[in-house]
């Protein structure tokens, strides 16, 4: 249990990196490519390249803090950061966009809600499959 500090640290900066390039991407999505190609399209388009820092930025994690490749530790950094993730989203749902809990729930269930979520979902389970390769 000596790895749980270093998986939380691990999970928190995985997260940050790519709540950072997300932040930017969906802002980008938001203004430009939802309104001229519609919202689904916009995610459509935005998903892969997501992916793509998720993939980047969790082999530099996990190497710079020295993740066991064991699966207990993987998914528990996959686990801390999605939680983050979940968490960040919902506050900025709430607090930015004036949404309510409810509202936020509501459009997760969308078409371009659940592709999100599913994004996310892999993202979460990205150090996991790392470990696999």
């Amino acid at each position: 249990m000596t790895f749980i500090p270093t998986i939380v640290k691990a999970g928190a900066a995985y997260f940050a990196i790519v709540f950072a390039a997300g932040f930017v991407l969906g802002t980008l999505r938001t203004l430009f490519l939802a309104p001229r190609l519609g919202e689904l399209f916009a995610v459509v388009l935005e998903l892969p390249v997501m992916l793509a820092v998720s993939w980047v930025a969790c082999g530099w994690v996990l190497v710079r803090f020295t993740v066991p490749s064991d699966t207990g530790p993987r998914l528990g950094m996959g686990g801390v950061a999605f939680g983050l993730l979940m968490l960040a989203e919902l506050a900025l749902s709430v607090g930015v966009f004036g949404r309510s809990v409810s509202e936020y729930a509501d459009a997760l269930a969308t078409p371009h809600g659940l592709i999100g979520l599913g994004g996310q979902v892999i993202f979460g389970l990205l150090p996991w499959v790392r470990a696999r390769g």
